[in-house]
């Protein structure tokens, strides 16, 4: 397993929904944690590598719903 942490900015602010939409992405193969930074506009994403790549994760997310765009850096 190679584990990857990727940053992510929500699209939108974070809400009851939203929230229950990241608790749902668990669910997703390959994601293991999701932390949102205290500002709530940023999402930290960690995921298994030798089954995601950073765009399968950007696409999982929006398809539960959770519009991201990853940020460079």
């Amino acid at each position: 397993m190679t584990k990857v942490r990727k940053r992510f900015h929500l699209q939108k602010v974070l809400d009851e929904q939203l929230a229950e939409r990241l608790a749902g992405a668990y669910s997703i193969y390959g994601i293991m944690k999701i932390t949102i930074d205290r500002g709530g506009s940023d999402l930290y994403v960690e995921y298994d590598a030798t089954c995601l790549r950073e765009v399968n994760v950007t696409a999982a997310l929006e398809a539960a719903g959770i519009p991201v765009t990853p940020i460079v850096g």
